[in-house]
C-alpha cells in the first residue's frame, strides 16, 4: 500500500520533480497545494499520511501554516522542504514538530531518504 503525501509548495516545478522522483516507489503524492492557505483547506479531505512545506510562499509560510495545521490537527505530520538551510529555522521547524528537513535542491535518494525517514519517525521506529 502506497505511502500517502500532500506536497505544499508555490513552485510547479518543485511538485513535477517530486512527482518524477516518486514513480515507481512506496510514496505517492495524494495532492498538490500551492499555499499553506490552500493545504489547511484541503487537509481533511485528503488525509495525507505526511505533508512535506515549503517554508517561503506567497501569503502564508511554511513555519506558520506548520503552526496553524498542528493546531487544528495535532496528529499531522510534517516535513519541511526548502531552500532556508538557516540552524534557526531547522530549529523552529523542529520546535514546530517537524519530522525532518530536507534542502533545496534535492536528489531522489536524498527525497526518497528523507520521506523514509520521516515515516520511520512518525512510526516510532527511528
Amino acid at each position: 500500500m502506497k505511502r500517502r503525501i500532500m506536497v505544499v509548495d508555490d513552485s510547479r516545478v518543485v511538485y513535477a520533480e517530486m512527482r518524477k522522483m516518486l514513480e515507481g516507489s512506496e510514496i505517492e503524492i495524494a495532492a498538490f497545494c500551492r499555499s499553506g492557505e490552500e493545504a489547511l483547506e484541503q487537509y481533511d479531505t485528503v488525509k495525507p499520511e505526511l505533508v512535506t512545506l515549503d517554508i517561503v510562499m506567497p501569503g502564508m509560510d511554511g513555519l506558520e501554516t506548520c503552526e496553524r495545521l498542528k493546531k487544528s490537527h495535532p496528529d499531522a505530520e510534517i516535513f519541511m522542504v526548502s531552500s532556508m538551510a538557516y540552524d534557526d529555522i531547522i530549529d523552529q521547524a523542529a520546535a514546530l514538530g517537524a519530522k525532518g528537513f530536507l534542502f533545496k535542491p534535492f536528489t531522489k535518494e536524498a527525497l526518497l531518504e528523507g520521506l523514509r525517514g520521516a515515516f520511520k519517525a512518525i512510526e516510532g521506529t527511528e
